[in-house]
């Protein structure tokens, strides 16, 4: 069995004041994907940027407390790829993959279209541009697992107040129908719903008023799966027992080894 933490941690400094390392360590997963780091490798102490008893890999993004991506991992992985070939979003941190054998991990931070109409404009080029890189790697034959910040909702079921929000960055019909076709003709699953399918099950919300104290969340973080290594994960968890973040960690077991 192997365990799988994926989380974007809005500023890795900042979820590390909160306890994230010592809930790492309660946790035990044998790889940690992260969005959202927030700093540069120079500019991170030496507990974050080599943990101990962890290999640690960093996809940052070339403005400072921008984006970033970054894997933990206990087992050295057999090769470590930052970007997926596009200048635009290499530039801004967000692909890290990791090699395992025949299995594939990534954490990947999607951008959020929410802060204005150009960002929105960037966030459909990014998944216009993902979509074929996710054929490639399924063409290669390889197993994958892709962890992140997908900054989309799919379904109803995944946001507490989806009436309002059908307009919104996030649960737009365009955003929607990428991950029907994904999950869809695609053939990759969302290994989270296919082992809980209960509704109020978020992993991020807003910081205004008292959302999520009243749980009117969003289900934005994902581990999407190639159908093979789908079929071996056995139990998931969104854990919300201390808050590190905006976001929770969302754990996955899997049958096997890394």
């Amino acid at each position: 069995m192997f365990r799988i933490v994926t989380c974007n941690v809005n500023g890795l400094r900042s979820a590390a004041s909160k306890g994230f390392m010592d809930w790492l360590d309660a946790a035990a997963p044998d790889l940690v994907c992260l969005q959202e780091v927030k700093a540069h490798e120079a500019d991170l102490p030496e507990p974050l940027l080599r943990p101990t008893g962890w290999h640690a890999h960093f996809h940052c993004a070339q403005t400072k407390g921008y984006s970033g991506t970054a894997v933990y991992a206990k087992k050295p992985p057999r090769s470590v790829r930052a970007g997926f070939g596009n200048r635009e979003f290499d530039a801004e941190g967000r692909y890290l993959e990791a090699e395992y054998g025949n299995l594939t991990v990534i954490s990947v931070y999607f951008p959020s279209g929410s802060s204005s109409p150009e960002r929105q404009e960037a966030k459909f080029r990014f998944l216009k541009a993902f979509l074929p890189h996710m054929k490639r790697l399924v063409a290669a034959g390889r197993e994958v697992i892709l962890c992140g910040d997908v900054n989309i909702a799919h379904k109803e079921i995944d946001l507490k107040n989806w009436r309002g929000n059908r307009k919104n960055s996030g649960f737009l019909p365009e955003e929607r129908a990428w991950l029907d076709d994904l999950f869809g003709d695609h053939g990759w699953v969302d290994v989270f719903r296919q082992l809980d399918q209960r509704p109020d099950q978020y992993t991020w919300w807003s910081n205004r008023g008292r959302a999520r104290d009243n749980n009117v969340g969003w289900r934005i973080d994902y581990q999407i799966a190639t159908p093979g290594i789908a079929a071996k994960a056995k139990r998931t968890e969104i854990y919300t027992g201390q808050r590190f973040s905006d976001h929770a960690p969302l754990i996955v077991d899997y049958t096997g080894r890394l």
